[in-house]
């Protein structure tokens, strides 16, 4: 049976997605915690699904390898869907960047390391991503991903901590997952040059712990320019990232995709003001 690996695979849209690439694949899913790794592969083995549990933090290149090598300890790691990561209200500016960022380099640089002809690599931005104030914005800066990528951790937590004191986390979220968005382009054609694949999927408000969390930062006040005035279900999310990482997208490669409930097509200049100002 092939196998799936998902990050951030103990909760929320992880654990939605493992769920449904379990129904025909064997999957891996990964956190820093194991308690919540425990229930989540009960969760999942009591819906028939041949599931493992991996202790893995993204920001360790070699506890990253060792999750790929245990995914694909049968030779058929087929798909990887990173969804760790963290938001505004769980850390200071470096720790959000350092999981969003350099997390993500090191599963793609690892994936591609292992990946074959088939292959998937799905990462998890978000619409904040498309909101990054344009002035903090440096794609020279994204480009030390492939050079130094300490550096980079380094010097887009500079950026983010050049705005006020409340604004300073947010700015590392928009920052970070931005450079997700740009950086699963940039990969795309290391991957296709072994037959895979690799993209990003962009949420907007999500019913999950984390998106509850992020009221405190506004996410509810989002709402005001969705035309879907609701926060979406974890399930729709997962729905998504399951097709995204399938055979059934095979020609699906080097784009972002906006899963929003059409909030950023209803941010005019008068919404974005009410938003901003609470």
């Amino acid at each position: 049976m092939q196998t799936a690996i998902i990050t951030g695979g103990a909760g929320g849209m992880g654990l939605a997605t493992a769920k449904i690439l379990g129904r025909d694949h064997r999957v891996v899913i990964a956190d820093v915690n194991q308690e919540r790794l425990d229930a989540a592969v009960a969760e999942l083995t009591a819906l028939g699904v041949d599931a493992e549990a991996v202790v893995s933090d993204i920001t360790d290149r070699a506890s990253v390898d060792d999750l790929m090598m245990r995914g694909n300890a049968t030779g058929e790691l087929r798909a990887v869907v990173h969804t760790a990561g963290v938001s505004p209200q769980m850390g200071k500016p470096e720790f959000i960047v350092r999981i969003n960022a350099l997390g993500t380099i090191n599963v793609a640089e690892s994936a591609l390391a292992v990946a074959t002809e088939g292959f998937a690599l799905v990462n998890v931005a978000s619409i904040a991503g498309h909101t990054a104030p344009g002035f903090l914005v440096s794609k020279r800066r994204n480009r030390l991903a492939f050079t130094d990528p300490e550096r980079l951790v380094k010097r887009m937590t500079a950026a983010a901590n050049l705005g006020p004191k409340s604004l300073k986390a947010g700015f590392a979220y928009s920052l970070s997952k931005q450079f997700v968005i740009w950086y699963s382009e940039q990969m795309a054609a290391r991957f296709g040059a072994k037959g895979a694949r690799v993209l990003s999927v962009s949420p907007g408000s999500f019913d999950t712990t984390m998106g509850q969390l992020e009221k405190k930062s506004g996410s509810e006040r989002l709402l005001l320019a969705a035309a879907l005035k609701r926060f979406g279900k974890p399930e729709e999310m997962a729905e998504l990232l399951a097709f995204c990482a399938s055979d059934k997208a095979g020609y699906l490669t080097g784009i972002d995709i906006l899963n929003d409930g059409g909030t950023k097509a209803g941010m005019d200049f008068a919404t974005t003001l009410k938003i901003a100002r609470g």
